[in-house]
């Protein structure tokens, strides 16, 4: 196996209810993270494609948050139907799922389909 052509990092992080920054994991990114790996199978993506857990990703405000590598497309995601939108148009299409977009995003850089 040469690597995964895409990552998807869902932050998972968990602080105390009182946070002021608030708190990924409090607004269900544990289950966001399963629908990304359900998606990810039922598209037959396994090897290509894997979904990881991850700690803080510093936008605690704007999330649940997710990160697209290698593209670094920032994304804040709050339901099933996101997931399905992003894996759908920006895992396999190659398309930047711009209602989606991080306030703060930068300049985006161009995307490619996957491989076969």
């Amino acid at each position: 196996m040469t690597g995964y052509q895409r990552h998807i990092f869902v932050c998972t992080n968990k602080r105390e209810p009182d946070d002021p920054r608030g708190s990924c994991s409090k607004l269900g990114s544990d289950a966001l993270h399963a629908c990304f790996k359900q998606e990810a199978k039922r598209l037959n993506l396994k090897g290509v494609v894997r979904a990881n857990k991850a700690g803080c990703l510093d936008y605690c405000a704007q999330g649940p948050t997710v990160v697209v590598y290698p593209e670094g497309i920032w994304y804040r995601v709050t339901s099933e139907a996101d997931v399905k939108e992003i894996m759908e148009r920006h895992i396999v299409k190659g398309e930047v799922v711009e209602r989606l977009l991080m306030a703060d995003q930068a300049p985006l850089p161009l995307l490619s389909p996957l491989k076969a």
